[in-house]
């Protein structure tokens, strides 16, 4: 990891603003200088949704914040419901060394084909500072061959390594403060929307076009 580890990155308080249901906090994502194609397109990227959709939603999220816990729900909801949206999702692990090895198993999960049932089993557990026992038992329940798990964890180490890295940066360069945040379209909002504030958003960001 270049400049500082990803453990050292926030403190454990700098989560976010209180849920918004309506009329969302927005601002502009891609400041001057940010490169919008590297953090839509990245290819090791994890990609829900429509691959061809009219609007991008990038979730920066982490698997001990219960604030995105709280919106995850809902944003799948939308992106299902809406069929035009494509999510991509950015492992962001600041909240300990549990949420690095979190963000590690779901990327492991990825080559066998499994990165959303490891994605689901991991933020459907409730609460912060879950341990990394408990989020391996989760794992496990999800019904991933745990053998080939911890096989790909080890030999893909350094491209795992690698996209946390690039979130990492991406990140830095978005000024972002914490978890969770989404871009939706050209706008940031840092909150855990609900349903209906995840529609006026997407309802926003399409009126402004492709950033």
């Amino acid at each position: 990891m270049n400049r500082r580890t990803l453990l050292a990155l926030l403190p454990a308080v700098a989560l976010l603003p209180a849920l918004l249901s309506l009329a969302p906090h927005t601002e502009e994502a891609f400041a001057q200088g940010v490169d919008p194609n590297a953090i839509l397109n990245d290819p090791e990227a994890p990609v829900w949704g429509n691959p061809k959709g009219d609007l991008t939603i990038v979730a920066f999220l982490d698997y001990n914040c219960p604030f995105c816990k709280k919106a995850e729900p809902d944003l799948l909801r939308l992106v299902k419901s809406d069929g035009r949206i494509r999510l991509v999702h950015k492992d962001w692990p600041i909240l300990g060394d549990a949420s690095v090895y979190g963000a590690q198993l779901a990327l492991a999960a990825k080559y066998q084909g499994r990165y959303d049932a490891v994605h689901r089993a991991l933020m459907g557990m409730p609460g912060r500072k879950i341990p990394k026992e408990r989020m391996l038992e989760a794992v496990a329940a999800s019904g991933v061959d745990m053998a080939r798990l911890e096989a790909d964890r080890t030999s893909h180490q350094g491209e795992i390594s690698a996209l946390l890295q690039r979130n990492l940066d991406q990140a830095d360069a978005l000024e972002l403060r914490g978890t969770p945040v989404f871009l939706i379209g050209q706008l940031k909002v840092a909150a855990a929307l609900d349903y209906d504030g995840f529609k006026q958003a997407v309802a926003q960001a399409r009126a402004k076009g492709r950033p």
